[in-house]
């Protein structure tokens, strides 16, 4: 593929729904643009941008991929993206590198849950929009309903370019609102002609609305307009791509992937009226505490940000780019200025699905591959030595839902963990870490389908097999009064034995402030050197777990006085004896059993509060308020006990048709009612 000016590159992320049609889309375009022969199925599992396993298995796209192809004298940067829940983190980073989104919608299904999220996130950004209404050729397919829908979800900015000629099978072709011609296509070949009678009336009415929205945004177009003139389609075209770029206008076109029609007229409005990486807006850069910003300039300064990383067992580590500035040629040497080390981009290659070809340069605007690099990971900014900046990405969303992994073969810890961390590089809405009060490996990720993939990765690339089990909650105990008790530790052996005798009194404290030790001994009842044993021996008992095997928070223990012996005593005879003392103590002082509780922020449309609210009360939760969100949104905020909340992005997703979402945090730990402790204690100590 020839070497494209920035001013001919066009950066479109194919979103929304899964099942819509996008990676068919990818395919037909491609198709169109001779950059592939034949268009592959995603029920064969021979497309492009669906090309691993666990995609071709699933017959979904789990993971981004890139599919660039040529039409005419501009570059088309297609990154194909997945329309499932769990893979939101891959539909941003696709928008985040992207100067237009292109928002599928299935004219079958209508405008479905993650369509709405790809807009919100697309809006967030301020991202250029254009619609294409696919599966017109289908059973059920309504254009006119799919298009109240558009405008009641989104807004007076929907502008429909296009209207079908034929509907369901008998469906052939579009009619032009700009040029007022029907083109038909005949096994995806287009021919022009005059609009259908039937339809004549119709199409000119919206023509007419269609104009009018146009002109209103040029005075000087408004003012002929009005003046009995008719812009031109060219005047039309340029004014409409002003709209595009500003975000203010979202055109719709319509026509069928799998029967290639209109997928050409598509390709046409993308390079015509959808904006260049010159149209984007300057990036902002941060170095210390100041910000500024880089322009897209091919002869600026080369900077560069890597926005996803493919993890190859074989090939190695891929970096996926954003050259944001400059023009980047092989062998070029920059900064990671995370790491301050220099990466050299030994090659440079246009990715398509998982063919790779060199290039020669990469210029502002472009999206690119880079093998091999180093140290690079996802989110890094790559510059000039001279030009120490970062650059602020979309920040990964937080995991919701997590199991618990160890490697089914003895020894291979380390190369699960070797593995995992691999495997976060890829992904970044998959988090680890290790628990080790309950000696677990907890992942966490946006979903079932997410970890399953994630498992089944593992196996694959890595050759690790996992076992899971539930994560356990880190339950704690405390104690409701205070108690006193001797612990003392007596034993002898042949030659020197073991005494030492702690008195110890336990007190509860507020929740959340943890340990106190009380050193008051007087009188030398325990010399000074001994006195850290016992609190160690303390600490080690709390951590140990008290009366319901958990350890023990917010606790002050005071050593008030003790004996011991010149000869047997010892760190560890005084060690001993805290610990028994502690013990004892613990069981008088009446044992309350803590549960961790989470604060929960859930945005669902207000249709969904009711059902939401009684789910949480059936949680044990505690509503803190609600409060309006965007659009028709409610935010509802609560306390709930982590325990009862597991598995919520799953159900969340049940209750609400996967409109809601949510976050949260740990908040404190509250006593467990006494009704519920045997119950919890059973669930927590069971073997896994």
């Amino acid at each position: 593929m020839p070497n494209v000016p920035s001013a001919k590159i066009r950066n479109v992320a194919l979103v929304g729904h899964g099942a819509a049609g996008k990676t068919t889309l990818a395919e037909a375009l491609l198709v169109c643009a001779g950059a592939i022969n034949r268009a592959g199925r995603t029920e064969d599992g021979t497309t492009v941008c669906d090309f691993e396993p666990e995609e071709v298995k699933r017959k979904i796209s789990v993971s981004l991929s890139l599919a660039p192809f040529d039409w005419g004298d501009h570059r088309v940067n297609l990154i194909d993206t997945p329309g499932y829940a769990d893979f939101v983190a891959e539909m941003e980073a696709g928008l985040s590198v992207a100067d237009l989104a292109v928002v599928v919608v299935s004219a079958v299904d209508g405008v479905e849950v993650q369509t709405q999220v790809a807009w919100r996130i697309a809006s967030e950004l301020g991202l250029p929009r254009l619609i294409f209404v696919n599966k017109l050729d289908r059973e059920r397919a309504d254009f006119e309903r799919t298009l109240d829908q558009l405008r009641e979800l989104f807004g007076a900015g929907i502008a429909p370019l296009e209207l079908p000629i034929g509907e369901e099978a008998a469906f052939s072709g579009v009619a032009d609102l700009l040029t007022d011609t029907a083109i038909t296509y005949d096994a995806g070949k287009p021919s022009s002609g005059p609009i259908p009678d039937e339809m004549s009336a119709m199409e000119h009415r919206v023509h007419e609305a269609l104009v009018e929205g146009i002109v209103v945004a040029d005075d000087d177009l408004m003012e002929r307009y009005l003046e009995g003139v008719t812009p031109s389609t060219k005047e039309l075209e340029t004014t409409l791509a002003h709209g595009v770029a500003a975000a203010t206008v979202f055109p719709v076109v319509c026509g069928s992937a799998a029967r290639q029609i209109a997928v050409d007229r598509l390709a046409d409005f993308i390079c015509e009226i959808g904006p260049s990486p010159l149209d984007r807006k300057p990036t902002v850069v941060r170095a210390g505490d100041k910000t500024t910003e880089v322009p897209v300039d091919p002869s600026g300064e080369t900077l560069v940000r890597v926005f996803k990383t493919i993890a190859d067992p074989y090939v190695g580590k891929i970096s996926l780019i954003h050259v944001l500035s400059g023009t980047l040629r092989p062998d070029a040497v920059l900064t990671n200025t995370r790491t301050h080390s220099d990466e050299r981009l030994h090659a440079l290659q246009l990715l398509r699905g998982k063919e790779a070809q060199p290039i020669s340069e990469a210029q502002a605007g472009d999206v690119i591959a880079v093998p091999k690099l180093s140290e690079a990971r996802t989110g890094d900014t790559l510059a000039p030595k001279t030009m120490p900046v970062t650059i602020e990405g979309v920040p990964a969303p937080a995991p919701l839902l997590s199991i618990a992994v160890k490697p089914k073969a003895k020894g291979d810890e380390d190369k699960l963990m070797t593995a995992l961390h691999r495997l976060q590089e890829e992904d970044t809405a998959l988090a680890l870490r290790r628990e080790d009060e309950t000696r677990q490996t907890i992942l966490s990720g946006m979903g079932d389908t997410h970890l399953q993939i994630v498992l089944e990765k593992l196996q694959r690339k890595f050759g690790v097999e996992v076992d899971t089990e539930p994560v356990r909650v880190p339950y704690r105990e405390t104690i409701s009064q205070p108690a006193e008790a001797e612990g003392k530790y007596k034993k002898q052996t042949g030659g020197h034995g073991q005494f030492g005798v702690a008195n110890l009194k336990i007190e509860p404290l507020e929740r959340g402030v943890g340990f106190e030790f009380v050193d008051q001994i007087v009188g030398g009842a325990i010399p000074r050197q001994f006195i850290p044993a016992v609190e160690k021996g303390v600490q080690e008992a709390m951590g140990a777990g008290g009366h319901y095997g958990f350890p023990v928070v917010d606790v002050r223990v005071t050593c008030f006085d003790g004996k011991y012996h010149s000869v047997d005593s010892s760190e560890m005879s005084f060690k001993m004896a805290g610990s028994l003392g502690f013990k004892e103590a613990m069981e008088k002082a009446g044992p309350v059993l803590l549960e961790p509780i989470s604060r929960l922020e859930i945005s669902v449309p207000a249709q969904f509060q009711g059902e939401v609210l009684g789910d949480l009360n059936s949680r044990r939760g505690r509503v803190l308020g609600t409060e309006a969100g965007g659009g028709d949104e409610q935010i509802v905020i609560a306390l709930v006990p982590t325990s009862e909340i597991l598995r919520y992005a799953t159900d969340l997703r049940s209750i609400t048709g996967g409109r809601g979402r949510f976050s949260l945090s740990h908040d404190r730990y509250e006593p467990v009612p006494q009704q519920l402790v045997d119950r919890v204690i059973k669930a927590a100590l069971q073997p896994a």
